[in-house]
Order: structure tokens, then C-alpha cells, then sequence
């Protein structure tokens, strides 16, 4: 019988902090521009942390059955739970979880419609495949990356602002630009562990498509890209100028861009893979400060 941490396993919990700091970047971006409700912001806090254990626990579901699981070199960043290969939990008992998890996102997207309108449907729409076809479908059409970094990236910040009273603004597309690049970093370094498993099990991403030194090179200019474009959101005034310190954790790049740039025929280094997740947390949750930092320093 499963026990809570094998449930915890297969959700990849140490992951789940992503989704606080996206609904805080989106939160704040709304707050900027004048508008924030408590309710709205913690029901969209459920949703997402439901969603994002719903892709992780299909995602080892479907691993498991393709037999990817059971090539992967483990790391603490890649390689998945090793739950379901070490008799944790039955497959069919994490695919019930998966869609349970899933519902319930669903679910709160379905309660978000009647109070914000029509332009949350099509968020719903793209976040729903993203979540569902993410493993079985988008990863073995090479779009995998661009889907992670908009279903747990871009599309929960402005969704975030969204759903605070039906309108999204400047700053909640310039937020949602470096937590896309962000989120496609995130999962595309820790495809390189896994390269000849993903393989052989018949995925087709980015390292796959485009071999490791090119692939590297992409992940790179993402990385590049995240702070070049919170600079260039404030100077164009979409951002107020305190949110330049969501460019200052781009530093910890240090070790990831080394190995980018060096020899990629060797494995990530822990370390690198480790600031890569640093980051990402990092980041979006200096934006939303320095969006907060911005909003109290309005005047009354």
C-alpha cells in the first residue's frame, strides 16, 4: 500500500515550489496595475500546485510504462521519483492520482469562468493539453520545452493577473516572459542526464533534435535572454524599475552557462543543476517583490 511518501514521490514535491512563485509574479503584476484579490490569488494557488503534481505523476506514470523509468541514471534534479520502479506505488494507483490531481485543476478553472469571462477559456484549453498530452505527446513532437515554459511559465502569471478581475496588463506579459524562458530552462537541462533514455523510450526533444552542443547553445540564450528581457521591460516602462532585481539571480548562472559553453559530452554537473532550479525560484520571486516594493511605494 502506497505510503504519503510515495504520493509525495511521484508528485515530485521538492518541484511543487515553482507554482508559488509564478501566482506570485502574476499577482503582484495585477497589484501594480491596480487590481488584487486575496480568494482569487490562493484559489489559484490550489489550482496550479494540483496541476503541476498532475503532470509530474503522469509524466512517472508514463515512464514507467514505456520503460524510460527503468534506464534513467538518477539525479537529484532528473531521472524522475524511482517510486513506481522501487514497488512504491502500483501504476495504476499513480495514473488515478495523476487525473484526481488533474480534476481538481480543472475544476478550479471551471470556477474561475462565470467570474472572470471568456478570456480565461483559452488559457484553460492550452494549460489542459499541456498537462495531458505533455508526456505521451508533446515531448515526442519536439515541442515539449515550449509547452512546459508556457503551462508552468508564461501562461500562469498572466492567468494569475487574470483571474484577478478579468484584465491582464503590460506588466503581467512582461512578468510572464522571463518565467517562460525560465521554465524551458528548467526542464530542458535536465534532459541531458537522461538523453539515451528518453531515446530509446521515443522521445523527440530539444537534445535529442538537435544533439547536445547545439541544444546547449539554445539553452543558453534562454538563459541570456531571462534578464535581458526584465531590463528591457523596465526601460520601456512595463515594469516598474524595482523589478530590476529579478535580473540580480541570473548570477547564479555561473556554473550552468560554463558547462554550456564548454564540454558538453560531459555530464551537467549536480551543482549546475542545481542553480538552474535556484534561478528560476529566485527570479520570479524578486519580481514579485520588487512589484510589491513598487505598489507600497505609490502614493495614497
Amino acid at each position: 500500500m502506497a505510503r504519503i511518501k510515495d504520493y509525495a514521490g511521484v508528485a515530485r514535491a521538492p518541484f511543487l515550489l515553482l507554482p508559488p512563485t509564478l501566482i506570485a509574479s502574476g499577482a503582484a503584476s495585477a497589484a501594480w496595475n491596480g487590481h488584487f484579490s486575496w480568494l482569487h490569488t490562493i484559489v489559484a494557488l490550489v489550482g496550479l500546485v494540483a496541476l503541476h503534481m498532475a503532470v509530474n505523476i503522469l509524466n512517472e506514470w508514463s515512464d514507467m510504462r514505456t520503460g524510460i523509468d527503468l534506464e534513467t541514471e538518477r539525479t537529484p534534479f532528473s531521472g524522475g521519483s524511482g517510486t513506481l520502479p522501487g514497488g512504491g506505488m502500483s501504476s495504476r494507483t499513480a495514473l488515478i492520482f495523476g487525473m484526481a490531481c488533474a480534476a481538481v485543476g480543472l475544476g478550479i478553472g471551471i470556477w474561475f469562468i462565470p467570474r472572470i469571462g471568456a478570456a480565461l477559456v483559452p488559457i484553460i484549453i492550452v494549460g489542459g493539453i499541456s498537462v495531458l498530452a505533455y508526456t505521451d505527446l508533446l515531448a515526442r513532437m519536439g515541442i515539449g520545452e515550449l509547452a512546459a515554459g508556457f503551462g508552468l511559465g508564461a501562461g500562469p502569471v498572466v492567468g494569475t493577473a487574470l483571474v484577478q478581475d478579468g484584465s491582464w496588463s503590460r506588466a503581467a506579459v512582461a512578468a510572464s516572459v522571463p518565467a517562460f524562458f525560465m521554465t524551458f530552462n528548467l526542464l530542458f537541462l535536465n534532459e541531458f542526464p537522461d538523453e539515451n533514455a528518453d531515446r530509446r523510450g521515443g522521445r523527440r526533444n530539444l537534445v535529442i533534435l538537435l544533439g547536445r552542443k547545439p541544444a546547449a547553445l539554445v539553452y543558453a540564450a534562454a538563459a541570456i535572454a531571462t534578464p535581458i528581457s526584465i531590463i528591457v521591460s523596465v526601460i520601456v516602462g512595463w515594469l516598474p524599475a524595482l523589478a530590476l532585481i529579478g535580473a540580480l539571480p541570473s548570477l547564479l548562472l555561473v556554473k550552468p552557462l560554463q558547462w554550456a559553453f564548454g564540454d558538453t559530452d560531459l555530464p551537467v554537473p549536480i551543482p549546475a543543476m542545481g542553480a538552474n532550479v535556484a534561478w528560476n525560484l529566485a527570479t520570479n520571486s524578486l519580481i514579485a517583490v520588487g512589484l510589491v516594493a513598487a505598489v507600497m511605494m505609490l502614493p495614497s
